[in-house]
């Protein structure tokens, strides 16, 4: 069964390595994006397991994302990755998941 990761992210070109990143494994169906509006259309549209937060997005942005997408979906996993090796991105998934 495939975990389906939401990314939201502000920088088009992490969010490019990080789609790259979250398809390579056949476990994972990666969806990035860098738009808060698209993000949230995606969670009433899709089944979403677990929601990744990038870079640039700030304090105010995160609380309202948070509040928004739970709002969607009460008990969507949120966290925060903000960078770090691929390594660091599967311990932090996999935490997150089980």
């Amino acid at each position: 069964m495939q975990t389906t990761i939401l990314y939201i992210g502000r920088d088009t070109e992490i969010t490019t390595v990080m789609n790259r990143l979250l398809n390579a494994r056949p476990e994972w169906k990666g969806i990035c994006v860098c738009s808060d509006n698209e993000a949230i259309s995606l969670c009433k549209e899709q089944h979403i397991d677990l929601v990744l937060l990038g870079n640039g997005i700030d304090a105010e942005c995160e609380k309202v994302l948070r509040a928004k997408l739970t709002g969607i979906k009460p008990g969507l996993k949120i966290i925060q990755h903000y960078g770090g090796g691929s390594g660091l991105l599967y311990g932090e998934i996999m935490s997150a998941i089980n």
